[in-house]
């Protein structure tokens, strides 16, 4: 099939060489000594010293020191989203059209006007993809960097096992210092499908349950709203608080959401170092999303996602490493097997383009976004072909994900697919790579080795940083 020009791809250097989709993506296996948290620090510094004596892109190393990641579960559509395809064929190319960006010679679907503005702020890769449909395991590597083994796709849905790789949440709670605010901190569910099978990737897997999250899981909407996980019994005495049962019992709470996804039982580590939560002014201040002006949370969209957008913004403020907010308690998200277009135009998309555009303009203004890294994230896209339900299906061999701050090189777009956004034809990567370069970007040393609870060891990063995506 013919290619459309450089415009209707989206990008402006359209190479014609269509690589095979069986192309082969190294992923070298990095492996080094165990690093010790002092070991981790030397060797960032030292990269980064190094950096600015080689290539300009190796600067970016450790140039974020938040990460907040909106995770889409269910796979959303890169041909209503990141790489429209307005003049391919027709029903493929679907219902809606093309709009420019900030950058020219780079679109964006209609849906998405906002962001189309941010073009020049922001980065996108159109490139990524893997052989795993299925959305349990997918979920693992875009938020680990590691695949099931081959065949595996054939299982079907099966839950989490504290042996799976885990999320970069968690590796950072095991390397970085302890501090008063979490490490990690997840708003919204645990992302689970319609049989209750929890998805991989999201709990801290052989590290053990003591490096999983803070979980906020709650109606963030309300003027007033008080985030009920670090918030105290109002009716209890200053020497009550002492203790602080209150945080504790929210806390048992959260960790059994997380032994259900890991079947892991070593929470001790993680209830002593909440126990200092409530004594902490900073963590008051970064949960007190009722604190913000109200044109600013009409801004991010009085919705659960826009406003778990803003107190990710917040935490990050505050330092606190990763964010995950998950994009997924309107089933059925963005798994849009059916009415796909009508749910992509009338839900999903004014959705996310008014939170995602307001994070990175609010960042960018408050003088956060070159230390804050934004991903939005998700496990796959959708088919070319449209069903006879109205929806597409899921769809792992291309798919586009959008990225920026923190390093990110704006006004990028890498990567390019064909005529029905079907396989790449440039540029493919792997989420191992994109994985990769997230931890490049927080300062993780590429031969960092982790210990399981048995003592064993496993490389961390097992692909390579996306130079093409760095600053």
């Amino acid at each position: 099939m013919p290619h459309p020009d450089t415009d209707a791809l989206g990008c402006a250097a359209f190479r014609a060489s269509v690589r095979s989709r069986r192309e082969v993506i190294r992923l070298g296996a990095l492996t080094g000594a165990s690093l010790l948290l002092p070991d981790l620090l030397r060797a960032r510094d030292q990269a980064r010293a190094g950096a600015s004596r080689s290539r300009p892109a190796a600067a970016t190393f450790g140039r974020a020191r938040s990460v907040i990641m909106i995770y889409l579960h269910g796979g959303p559509a890169q041909q209503e989203t990141w790489d429209p395809k307005p003049v391919g064929p027709y029903p493929e190319r679907g219902e809606f059209g093309a709009i420019a960006t900030s950058v020219p010679g780079v679109s964006f679907s209609e849906l998405l006007p906002q962001s189309a503005r941010l073009m020049h702020t922001i980065a996108v890769i159109r490139s990524l993809t893997h052989p795993n449909a299925n959305h349990v395991q997918a979920a693992l590597p875009a938020m680990t960097g590691r695949h099931h083994p081959p065949g595996t796709e054939a299982r079907g849905d099966f839950p989490p096992s504290s042996s799976d790789f885990p999320a970069i949440g968690g590796v950072l709670d095991q390397l970085r210092p302890p501090d008063r605010l979490p490490t990690w901190v997840q708003v919204g569910p645990t992302m689970t499908r319609f049989n209750g099978t929890v998805l991989h990737g999201q709990s801290p897997g052989f590290l053990g349950s003591a490096h999983g999250p803070l979980v906020i899981d709650q109606d963030l909407t309300p003027d007033q709203v008080v985030v009920e996980a670090v918030a105290a019994d109002r009716s209890a005495s200053a020497a009550r608080l002492g203790p602080r049962r209150t945080l504790l019992e929210r806390l048992d709470d959260q960790r059994r959401v997380l032994d259900a996804a890991a079947a892991v039982r070593t929470f001790d580590t993680y209830q002593d170092r909440a126990l200092d939560l409530l004594t902490a002014p900073r963590v008051a201040r970064a949960f007190d999303l009722a604190a913000e002006p109200a044109a600013v949370r009409d801004a991010y969209g009085r919705n659960s996602v826009g406003q778990s957008c803003l107190l990710a913004r917040r935490l990050a403020e505050a330092g606190v490493p990763m964010i995950s907010v998950h994009y997924c308690r309107r089933p059925p998200g963005w798994d849009t097997h059916g009415r796909h277009f009508t749910s992509m135009k009338d839900r999903l998309c004014p959705t996310l383009d008014t939170a995602f555009a307001a994070l990175v303009s609010d960042l960018e203004r408050r003088g956060r976004l070159d230390s804050t890294l934004v991903w939005v994230n998700s496990e796959f896209g959708r088919t070319p072909r449209v069903n006879k339900a109205a929806g597409r299906d899921h769809w792992p061999w291309a798919y586009s994900l959008v990225l920026a701050g923190g390093g990110i090189a704006s006004g990028v777009c890498l990567g390019a697919t064909d005529a029905i956004a079907a396989y790449p034809t440039r540029d493919p990567h792997d989420p191992s790579d994109l994985v990769a370069t997230v931890y490049h970007l927080l300062g993780v040393p590429p031969a960092t080795t982790l210990h399981d609870q048995l003592g064993r060891p496993h490389a961390l990063i097992n692909g390579k940083p996306i130079e093409a995506l760095l600053v």
